[in-house]
């Protein structure tokens, strides 16, 4: 009669176990049912990026003296740089300059190691093409600036938690 008693009590505690389980398993589902849904509606709405974010590349041709230092320092040797040598001035003209943005990795050195500051990454993170050969920017592609999403009115910009985060932490306490 006492194994049978015992069984019964372990029995017992197993259920309630599996209650208290359970239950936590609901509290968790019920405290992420009361929070405000994560996605956003991507045409209409599109979220700001941070401040070091590393998108498209934005290259100013009249900057650019063909040092070709952004291809040395690039890890696959990405940008294409065409000159020729000016005798008369004996400096290099450049010819053409082009990045394909379906090999580049958005590291960032070539911006960081220019020495006359032509490269800059952009906040455009839209890089999608039908064709892999359309993401080969040349020059012109590469001078156009984006359309800021700021100041598109058709578009509702959002911010993400960090830069929520630093607007509240400069509000001034009331």
């Amino acid at each position: 009669m006492f194994p049978m008693v015992t069984g019964f009590m372990s029995y017992g505690q197993q259920t309630v176990r599996a209650a208290r389980y359970i239950g936590q398993g609901f509290i968790i589902t019920l405290s992420h049912a009361n929070r405000l849904p994560v996605t956003i509606q991507y045409p209409y709405e599109k979220s700001i990026t941070s401040e070091r974010f590393r998108g498209r590349i934005h290259f100013e041709f009249d900057k650019c003296i063909a040092c070709e230092v952004c291809v040395r320092v690039c890890p696959i040797n990405l940008p294409v740089v065409d000159w020729r040598l000016e005798t008369n001035i004996k400096k290099k003209q450049l010819l053409n300059y082009s990045i394909d943005f379906g090999v580049c990795i958005f590291c960032g050195n070539c911006v960081e190691y220019c020495p006359t500051n032509c490269l800059s990454m952009t906040e455009e993170y839209e890089l999608s093409a039908y064709d892999r050969h359309e993401l080969n920017y040349n020059q012109i592609a590469l001078g156009r600036l984006p359309i800021s999403i700021m100041g598109d009115y058709a578009i509702q910009p959002i911010m993400n938690s960090t830069q929520i985060n630093k607007i509240d932490k400069d509000k001034p306490l009331d």
